[in-house]
């Protein structure tokens, strides 16, 4: 019971702040709510054309990666994306193809980059949910803008936010995995780096030399090698796709990977986690995950 659910539920309406502590937090179960955000202007005003007028030739941080794979595990490196300042305008050139590049890229920043890198927009959506506010008693440590092409994609991993994830137009697709599944999900240790583009236009990955190793997830969920990670056959993954006009609560510590259509936008809350019993459950199972791997 303990996290598990087997199928994300669908709200049909956006639930009052004791019923969504009770029901959903507490628990710490995903569920999808619809009818949550159809009053937000961005669900008709988020155009291409309406981006381009709104925001336009202003610089924006973008994530470029020669595969679509920032903050993963590659060539036993975790490695990050070249983080390119460019006028956001450049950037939906080539996201609708009027320019045509090798590489990936995703306006994926977080740090509450809504805020600070799109504040034109927030007039559109809200700078808060209420109801969760009420519920969890404190206003989002961050509200993260994303778009980008349906080659990026996120790595299984989890965060310590309860996440609210509103997506504007397109389809995220999301497996997800209960913290309960910590036993079976595969944890190493690995040297953190940075694509980094050379003079002829190719990616170079560079090492971070003085910064720690970063405990990251190997594996592929969509395609797990199982001869390396055995234990993954006893996990439960569950999958579902947001649709825009729909909100998908993730609780804090749930496994997640992350798809998209292309051009899909969304934006999300960070709520800071209670660092409460659950947790602490959490804690205790991953620690004795480690020590039977040592054993």
């Amino acid at each position: 019971e303990l996290g598990w659910t087997e199928s994300i539920p669908y709200l049909d309406r956006p639930p009052s702040p004791l019923e969504f502590y009770r029901e959903w937090v507490s628990p710490n179960k995903p569920c999808i709510i619809q009818n949550a955000i159809s009053h937000w202007p961005a669900l008709k005003k988020w155009t291409s054309a309406y981006l381009r007028e709104v925001v336009g030739p202003k610089v924006v941080s973008v994530a470029v990666t020669p595969n679509g794979y920032a903050d993963a595990v590659f060539q036993d490196r975790f490695v990050m994306p070249e983080e390119r300042q460019m006028p956001f305008m450049d950037f939906l050139d080539i996201v609708e193809k009027k320019v045509t590049s090798p590489n990936v890229f995703y306006v994926q920043k977080q740090c509450s980059n809504l805020t600070k890198e799109f504040p034109e927009l927030v007039c559109d959506v809200q700078p808060d949910i209420p109801w969760m506010s009420e519920a969890l008693g404190k206003k989002p440590d961050a509200v993260n803008f994303w778009l980008g092409e349906s080659a990026a994609v996120t790595s299984l991993h989890k965060d310590h936010y309860e996440n609210l994830y509103c997506v504007i137009s397109g389809e995220k697709h999301f497996l997800l995995h209960p913290p309960s599944d910590r036993p079976f999900i595969p944890y190493e240790l690995y040297q953190p780096a940075t694509y980094q583009v050379s003079e002829d236009g190719s990616f170079e990955i560079v090492d971070e030399k003085s910064a720690d190793k970063v405990p990251w997830i190997p594996l592929d969920p969509l395609n797990p090698n199982l001869e390396q990670y055995p234990e993954y056959a006893k996990a439960k993954p569950l999958q579902c796709t947001v649709k825009a006009g729909e909100m998908l609560y993730l609780p804090s510590l749930w496994f997640h990977h992350v798809q998209q259509s292309h051009g899909c936008i969304a934006v999300n809350y960070w709520y800071d986690m209670e660092y409460d019993l659950k947790y602490s459950y959490y804690q205790l199972l991953d620690c004795l995950t480690k020590t039977v791997k040592v054993l």
